[in-house]
């Protein structure tokens, strides 16, 4: 064969060769080239800089939703927010269109509590999905309702306008957390009525939690009613004065601080994984100069037996407790104490409930009280 054919025939062959190759190396090869990374096999770039690393996981968003209680000025928010932060948790940030309203203390001020505003009328109007379109939360914390309660909307209302927040709420996020509080009492002079109202929403608000919450999207009651005083936790009968706020805020703490934790939520009657949970109430069953005797009941409210239960107690005032009956008292430090169920009466059907007494000295007749439940 001639020469020159023969050199065209192996230029060929080595063309086809290379193309062979490219081909061979695949969309991977051509994106390493792309991006000025070497192909697989290749000796990397001395001097090539070294690859991004993964972006940080951004705040978890916290929504504090409601009214003038939440809103103006909602100090209680402070509180908690700087709460979070002494308990590790400063990966978090407050959201809403409205800015913060002083308080007197550095916090992320951010919230979306309006005042005079009734939960019934953001639902009629659909206030609520732009709210969360500016903000994006991750978790909600909704004290909403006192208004309704004055205009005398009836619990059915009330209860069915949270219903439809929530499902706002997970068309914004399907994996909304949402904590719900039993609001506070009022008793204002203006309404009568007020007092009771309150009550029945109350009752109802545990059941209705459990009946909206899923596994992905949690709704969790925070009983923010129980040992909350309108005499000596409020300005007005409505609206929190500091001891009140101080009492919003440790009601919230567990609560929020289990589900930044990716645990339970912690709150007093919440459920746990097993299903257990349980309320505790607390009432001044007499008073006299310098004490008075108290009651508490214990009520399971969760979906399964419980063994046991024990409830923390924060006293007012000051005061402490000297003997109690139908527990076990544990007494702690600066003015608080566990009581544990007795052997006889730890173990509670679903819906049943028990009670038990203390007599304390000193400081106010009131308390705060929170329940655990032990699974049976």
């Amino acid at each position: 064969m001639p020469r020159h054919r023969t050199r065209l025939l192996r230029g060929a062959l080595a063309s086809l060769s290379l193309l062979a190759g490219l081909l061979g190396a695949g969309p991977s090869a051509a994106a390493a080239a792309a991006d000025g990374a070497p192909a697989q096999g290749a000796p990397a770039a001395r001097n090539a800089p070294a690859p991004l690393a993964a972006p940080a996981a951004g705040p978890v968003r916290i929504m504090p939703l409601g009214d003038s209680i939440t809103g103006s000025p909602g100090c209680w928010r402070a509180l908690l927010w700087n709460r979070l932060q002494a308990a590790g948790h400063t990966n978090v940030d407050f959201v809403g269109t409205l800015g913060p309203q002083g308080c007197g203390q550095p916090h992320d001020g951010d919230n979306e509590g309006h005042g005079g505003a009734l939960v019934t009328t953001v639902a009629e109007r659909n206030q609520l999905p732009a709210w969360l379109s500016a903000t994006r939360p991750d978790i909600v914390v909704m004290h909403f309702g006192t208004n309704d309660v004055w205009s005398n909307r009836s619990p059915d209302a009330i209860l069915a306008a949270y219903s439809t927040l929530v499902d706002q709420m997970r068309a914004s996020n399907p994996r909304m957390k949402v904590l719900v509080a039993q609001i506070i009492p009022m008793d204002p002079e203006t309404c009568g009525e007020c007092a009771r109202r309150v009550v029945a929403l109350n009752e109802r608000i545990p059941q209705w939690a459990r009946a909206e919450s899923t596994a992905e999207s949690p709704v969790v009651a925070v009983d923010q009613w129980t040992g909350f005083s309108t005499a000596e936790d409020t300005y007005d009968g409505v609206h929190p004065d500091a001891s009140g706020d101080e009492k919003i805020a440790a009601r919230w703490f567990p609560a929020l601080a289990g589900l930044l934790s990716g645990g339970g939520t912690g709150e007093p009657g919440g459920p746990g994984e097993d299903g257990a949970a349980c309320t505790a109430s607390f009432r001044a069953a007499s008073v006299w100069q310098g004490g008075y005797q108290g009651e508490v009941t214990v009520r399971n409210t969760g979906g399964v037996p419980l063994a046991g239960w024990s409830v923390g107690i924060t006293l007012d005032g000051g005061a402490r407790i000297t003997q109690a009956w139908n527990g076990t008292l544990e007494a702690g430090a600066g003015g608080t104490a566990t009581v544990r169920n007795a052997a006889w009466n730890g173990a509670l059907a679903a819906g049943a409930s028990t009670s038990f007494g203390f007599v304390a000295t000193g400081g106010s007749a009131s308390a705060t009280v929170d329940c655990t439940a032990t699974a049976g």
